[in-house]
């Protein structure tokens, strides 16, 4: 598992993706695929924004939110974070963009798609509200995740969500193609005493989904 941990990190930058996974030519799901379900027990809607939540008490909880990078040049806020405690800010609604919107408005357990931080923002900031997972970064021995990211390509912005082993659910990413063995799993990793959402091995981050009002 730790070689294709690391496998994995080593191609992504240099992978060609096909063009087969993008907005024109969405992914087919099996006719049984399962509805991503909020903390109401009602299906995500694409059309609709949600805060993505740390399934956990105290320092194991926090909502996910859009915070300024660490000795980042971007001209705007481009790290994916965690706040520290369930006690605190509301973390930054997000929407979820699904590669199979044939299906209609619904997001499915397994399905790639893109996740965008959902905020008013000047033309400069736009594209740096779409997720992705940057260059890998030697200090903590991984990728982390940061926004600037596109919509509908097949690119570095691929995720999908999963069910999790334990409550809620995971996320994952998904570069190289819709099969899980390729798909990397979403934790945290600390930064500068924030937590930073990065590719893990181990202890995925396990999340719920609410809508915000």
């Amino acid at each position: 598992m730790k070689c294709l941990f690391l496998l994995c990190l080593c191609l992504v930058p240099i992978v060609v993706f096909s063009s087969t996974f993008t907005s024109q030519n969405p992914i087919n799901l099996p006719s049984d695929a399962t509805p991503v379900l909020d903390v109401t027990g009602k299906e995500l809607d694409p059309r609709l924004s949600y805060r993505i939540i740390s399934i956990g008490r105290g320092a194991l909880g926090g909502d996910v939110y859009l915070g300024k990078s660490p000795n980042s040049d971007a001209p705007c806020a481009n790290g994916v974070f965690r706040f520290n405690s369930d006690v605190g800010p509301s973390g930054t609604p997000v929407r979820f963009i699904g590669s199979s919107s044939h299906f209609g408005p619904h997001i499915f357990e397994g399905e790639l798609l893109n996740i965008q931080f959902d905020i008013s923002t000047v033309k400069l900031c736009v594209s740096y509200t779409i997720w992705k997972v940057g260059d890998y970064d030697a200090s903590l021995g991984t990728m982390l995740l940061e926004t600037g990211g596109t919509i509908g390509q097949a690119d570095s912005s691929w995720f999908k969500i999963v069910k999790s082993s334990q409550l809620g659910y995971n996320l994952l990413y998904c570069p190289f193609s819709s099969d899980d063995q390729f798909c990397l799993k979403v934790g945290v990793v600390h930064q500068n005493g924030k937590r930073r959402l990065a590719l893990v091995k181990d202890n995925p981050l396990d999340v719920s989904f609410k809508q915000v009002q």
